[in-house]
């Protein structure tokens, strides 16, 4: 990684080649806007909006695009709002070994003329590194110490208190369980890290144990969670033949019944998941 680079900028050229690689906007000085964004109504900073009260509204109005049942909803509307944070900290530390801290004052989302969330947005550059990073003295970095495990306690702690104030918005609005909605935080965090080494056919094992460490930190740090994903081979010898299982069902088969469960569902059998992933494998075509 050369010196004369940004931190964060090194992340973003990591994960910007990978097939799928939903990193948010950032927008600091020195980065130019990655996305374009459509027509913007108004801006929501995460904690602001909680603390005046929008995220109800925002929640009632985007399920009735979506569907009537609360379950699935709540975890389309994290997925909106968090998926590309989530993303850009967990495939970074990953890719890099250098952790993003995304937090609720510097994290925005853009609500559009169409009633939708655009792409998230974040404005700060803040990143965690290890003593002997090249990028150590950067004045954007934040030096944790010379262990890896302090990168994912550095990362897990910004992570929850950037998040916490959305998801106690969201259960209080719709009293859709904290485990439920935590789980769903975790299990993407633990994707975000495999999904990178499955296409670069990674070792898949490795990705998972620093993605555990993550998620333990997280739950350390405040999140609430009733199971844990596991990790899931399927395909013997096959380098993209591993791939895992949610510990908590997002609910998308309540607003959509004839789809299913998803194919990472817990609540899949199995058998059924392997013979699924394995024609992926046949056919990368039927691969979502």
């Amino acid at each position: 990684m050369a010196t004369n680079q940004h931190p964060l900028q090194a992340v973003v050229d990591a994960c910007t080649p990978l097939k799928f690689a939903p990193l948010p906007d950032i927008r600091t000085p020195g980065f130019p806007a990655n996305h374009d964004q459509p027509t913007t109504q108004r801006w929501y900073r995460a904690d602001l909006m909680a603390a005046e009260g929008a995220v109800g509204e925002l929640f009632d109005r985007t399920a009735q695009r979506n569907g009537q049942h609360k379950l699935p909803a709540a975890t389309r509307f994290l997925r909106a709002l968090l998926r590309e944070p989530i993303f850009l900290v967990s495939a970074g530390l990953y890719r890099t070994g250098r952790a993003p801290l995304v937090d609720a004052q510097h994290l925005w989302f853009p609500w559009t003329s169409d009633a939708t969330f655009g792409t998230p947005t974040v404005t700060s550059a803040a990143i965690a590194v290890l003593a002997d990073d090249p990028a150590a003295e950067h004045p954007d970095a934040l030096v944790v110490g010379g262990e890896s495990a302090a990168l994912e306690q550095a990362a897990a702690q910004h992570m929850v208190n950037a998040f916490s104030p959305i998801i106690d918005a969201v259960h209080a609005h719709t009293r859709v369980g904290m485990r439920t909605l935590w789980g769903w935080v975790l299990d993407t965090t633990h994707f975000y890290m495999l999904n990178p080494a499955r296409y670069l056919c990674h070792d898949a094992e490795e990705a998972w144990e620093r993605a555990h460490r993550l998620g333990e930190e997280l739950i350390r740090a405040g999140a609430r969670t009733r199971s844990r994903p596991r990790l899931f081979p399927f395909c013997e010898n096959h380098p993209q033949g591993t791939w895992a299982v949610r510990g908590t069902c997002c609910f998308a088969y309540k607003d959509d019944a004839e789809h299913g469960v998803c194919t990472t569902c817990p609540l899949k059998p199995d058998s059924d998941r392997r013979a699924e992933l394995q024609e992926w494998i046949r056919d990368p075509a039927l691969a979502p």
